[in-house]
């Protein structure tokens, strides 16, 4: 069993930046890929970026250039700075954790964290 639990949401205006943390407890390895989910009021959940225990990284088009994920190993957490915040960012934010890719059937899940950006 793994566990994640993210924090880090809040409240910003367009054009600014949070940075959310995912801390994961339990049984990961170093097979495991972390990533970050979304979604809004209305809305599927959809891909925003995932990294591997390596660092390598992937990123949806819609955030490429503007939020950058990062992992520290020895702390089993995950981080996913945003900056250039926009209002169609708002969603709630899901960290993941999957043996090898991570999508939206991925086997662990946090609870998710809030983010609103108001223009």
């Amino acid at each position: 069993q793994v566990q994640l639990v993210e924090s880090g949401g809040g409240l910003v205006q367009a054009g600014g930046s949070l940075r959310l943390s995912c801390a994961a407890s339990g049984r990961t390895n170093s097979n495991y890929v972390m990533g970050w989910f979304r979604q809004a009021p209305g809305k599927e959940r959809e891909f925003v970026a995932a990294i591997n225990w390596s660092g390598g990284s992937n990123y949806a088009d819609s955030v490429k250039g503007r939020f950058t994920i990062s992992r520290d190993n020895a702390k089993n957490t995950v981080y996913l700075q945003m900056n250039g915040l926009k209002p169609e960012d708002t969603a709630v934010y899901y960290c993941a954790a999957n043996p090898f890719r991570v999508t939206t059937r991925s086997a662990y899940w946090g609870q998710g964290t809030q983010v609103t950006v108001s223009s």
